[in-house]
């Protein structure tokens, strides 16, 4: 089982920074880059550039909790949740099979 994880590319948890704007100031966000695959692929998803993405949901966490704490770890867990929609999906899927 550890195999799986163990195993996996190095290259896939190494870290990777990216700059970009969140309401109009420049900031830097670092993350491994198996997250930066999967907000590519929700962005993309959305319509939205990856940037646009990323800023667009600081804005709606500001708007909602009037801050955004730990921001990183908050789009770690978005990727979770997009995860779990895909797994979701496919069950479903093979259930109408």
């Amino acid at each position: 089982m550890c195999q799986i994880f163990a195993g996996q590319e190095p290259e896939r948890y190494e870290s990777e920074t990216r700059r970009l704007r969140l309401n109009g100031q420049s900031t830097s966000i670092r993350l491994e880059r198996a997250f930066w695959r999967i907000l590519d692929h929700i962005a993309e998803r959305e319509g939205l550039t990856t940037p646009a993405f990323i800023s667009k949901l600081h804005s709606e966490v500001l708007e909602l909790r009037g801050e955004a704490p730990n921001f990183t770890s908050l789009l770690r867990c978005a990727c979770t949740i997009h995860l779990g929609e895909l797994e979701q999906d496919e069950a479903a899927r093979f259930a109408a099979e």
